[in-house]
């Protein structure tokens, strides 16, 4: 459902396929939402969550090496949105998940999308525009 478009690219290629993850983990909730032969859900969704926390160790931990290595301007207020996206994935309710799992499966999808037009499209494109 969530495909890679070149209007997501910055440039930089590391950055790029990294990028590239937050679709795939994006599409494995959407499936997992999608998918009605799947009673309980709450062992994927925990899965796809620590997916995303990895992915922000990772991925934050690179890309604000490199704004670090160019003397980006905007660096603090940059890493404090990666900070709050650990803070929001950090502040799931496993036992609240388990209650009501399409719901929270719902809600992780719109964080991510929102991620990925908000920070990816507009924050993110500030790096390579100067």
């Amino acid at each position: 459902m969530f495909k890679w478009k070149d209007e997501f690219r910055l440039g930089i290629d590391d950055l790029d396929e990294q990028h590239k993850k937050i679709f795939d983990i994006a599409n494995e909730a959407y499936e997992l939402l999608k998918n009605e032969f799947y009673y309980d859900k709450y062992d994927r969704i925990v899965e796809i969550l620590e997916k995303l926390k990895d992915y922000a160790r990772f991925h934050f931990s690179y890309e604000e090496d490199y704004m670090q290595s160019i003397k980006y301007k905007d660096y603090l207020s940059h890493k404090a949105a990666h900070d709050n996206f650990i803070d929001k994935v950090n502040s799931y309710d496993l036992d609240a998940i388990d209650e009501n799992q399409d719901q929270y499966i719902l809600e992780i999808l719109d964080f991510v999308i929102d991620w990925i037009s908000e920070h990816i499209l507009v924050t993110d494109k500030k790096i390579v525009a100067g």
